[in-house]
């Protein structure tokens, strides 16, 4: 577990996008690594997971919704305090209990799921997971291993598994 004191930035290559800084000594203290997952706290009562992505000069951030800033009565400009710890679930994201079981049901689906790069997974994970509906988290799921199943091998592209037509 690491522990410091950022600050909420706005990303000025992707306007109203707020991250919190991760300065290098404590990107070195993590294994000098961006590929990881992580349980993050800020200031000691909100908990998410999270990836760290390259801000430049040894420095990493990470994302922080506006959503989340509200519900921490934050603003951009704001010191935060920040744990972090590594998170060692399968995926690095919380599973919806009816994409695993749709996993355990369908072995093809699975085997082919297994195959996607570790960030194209949670992405599915995670367009499953934010509907609030336990049918629509079915149907979904469903439809995404199937469209996923339809594909050829290493052809996998987010909009073919949402069934979208190629841009």
């Amino acid at each position: 577990m690491i522990e410091f004191n950022t600050h909420i930035n706005l990303l000025p290559h992707l306007p109203g996008m707020h991250y919190l800084e991760v300065p290098q000594e404590i990107v070195q203290q993590l294994g000098g690594k961006l590929k990881l997952r992580l349980h993050c706290t800020v200031n000691g009562s909100l908990t998410f997971q999270c990836g760290l992505m390259a801000l430049g000069q040894g420095r990493a951030y990470i994302s922080i919704s506006k959503k989340r800033m509200q519900a921490l009565g934050l603003q951009c400009g704001d010191q935060a305090r920040v744990k972090l710890e590594k998170d060692d679930s399968k995926y690095g994201t919380a599973v919806p209990e009816e994409f695993e079981e749709l996993l355990r049901q369908d072995d093809e689906g699975a085997r082919r799921f297994g195959l996607l790069t570790a960030g194209m997974q949670r992405y599915i994970i995670n367009h499953v997971g934010v509907v609030k509906s336990t049918q629509l988290r079915v149907d979904r799921a469903i439809t995404l291993i199937e469209n996923l199943k339809q594909l050829p091998e290493g052809k996998e592209e987010f909009r073919a598994i949402l069934g979208l037509p190629p841009r």
